[in-house]
């Protein structure tokens, strides 16, 4: 089966359909939409539309609730608490972040604890929704464990991803998104289904010795690899004590697997989202001269040969740009899934781009 491609329309309104069809009610398929079709058209494969499947597995089986009735509490003039009541991650961190947003734009900063939540796929997604109305957004999450601590034998800290976007004048926003693993888990998974060896110092087997092969993969590396996994194991745990510290949630090592069995409990997720206003700190016109006058100067280095230097953000804005005239790529395994769900669901088919 070969690779094809499908219209940015048609594959939304294909994941809209089937999260509605399983049982979704409108506000959550739009987040889980928006936020998968995001991360694809970035090129961000490993959580966008990869995904669905597993998400409308966790919705049928009632680990995440299709209705949720998500209550926010703002604490104090700057703080909140958004009770996601076991949704989907997608609209409870959007949610958190429209409200941290509020915050910011009302007294200059925005922070929000998210409590019984779920998976949420790109943590960028929510930091670019900050940027997108013209503040510093960042985003945290924790998960369950895959990742080694430094010289540890097993895994403990998920995956647990930091994101940072900002509003760039005239431009699109600075965006980084970032596991504090070496790679996320769903690469690995991403890698195996297609039959592709990972990269060395990634990811480990069940000794805790690095392997290649993702049919040997029992736990990841921190980022930093064997020698110096010290600075992604802080990392991610900096990030358990944002998402699941703050929000009364459980640390990730104590978390339900992603992956089940267990396909019906609540794993009661956490996520943090913060939200900054420019202009609390200084003129926004400053603001934004001193980050084009800096961004201008990152991407006038010079690059090694054959290479070019790039801000954050630029390749997934150039993947963008490039998808959207494309269309999306769906690999063999992806064209399996999304046909067999179109079959079980009803939903008409993808159908590539000629």
């Amino acid at each position: 089966m070969q690779e094809f491609r499908v219209p940015v329309d048609d594959l939304e309104n294909f994941i809209k359909a089937a999260l509605v069809r399983s049982g979704a009610d409108e506000a959550s398929a739009v987040a889980v939409t928006r936020a998968l079709v995001t991360a694809s058209r970035m090129g961000t494969d490993s959580h966008g539309l990869r995904l669905l499947p597993h998400y409308l597995k966790a919705l049928q089986g009632g680990r995440i609730s299709g209705h949720p009735e998500m209550r926010f509490s703002r604490r104090l003039p700057a703080t909140g608490f958004l009770d996601a009541d076991n949704g989907f991650g997608h609209l409870a961190a959007y949610t958190a972040m429209s409200h941290a947003g509020d915050m910011a734009e009302e007294v200059g900063l925005g922070a929000v604890a998210v409590g019984h939540s779920s998976h949420f796929g790109a943590a960028g997604c929510y930091a670019l929704a900050a940027a997108e109305r013209g503040l510093i957004g960042m985003a945290f999450c924790n998960s369950d464990p895959f990742v080694l601590l430094h010289e540890g034998k097993t895994p403990f800290h998920g995956t647990n991803p930091i994101a940072f976007a900002a509003p760039v004048a005239g431009e699109s926003p600075y965006l980084l998104d970032m596991a504090t693993s070496s790679v996320p888990w769903n690469r690995v998974q991403q890698y195996g289904a297609i039959g592709r060896e990972l990269p060395d110092q990634v990811a480990a087997d069940a000794r805790g010795e690095v392997t290649r092969q993702p049919d040997e993969v029992a736990a990841l590396l921190p980022l930093g690899g064997s020698d110096f996994g010290f600075k992604g194991a802080g990392l991610g745990g900096m990030v358990e004590v944002l998402s699941s510290t703050l929000s009364g949630m459980l640390n990730g090592f104590r978390l339900l697997p992603m992956g089940g069995p267990d396909m019906s409990t609540p794993r009661g997720i956490g996520h943090f989202v913060l939200a900054m206003n420019p202009a609390a700190f200084t003129e926004a016109s400053t603001f934004q001269a001193c980050l084009s006058e800096y961004l201008a100067d990152l991407r006038s280095r010079p690059a090694m040969a054959g290479s070019e230097v790039l801000a954050p953000g630029d390749r997934e804005w150039n993947c963008l740009a490039r998808r959207d005239a494309e269309g999306i790529p769906l690999d063999s395994a992806n064209q399996r899934a999304y046909a067999e769900l179109a079959e079980t669901l009803n939903v008409p088919a993808l159908q590539p781009l000629a």
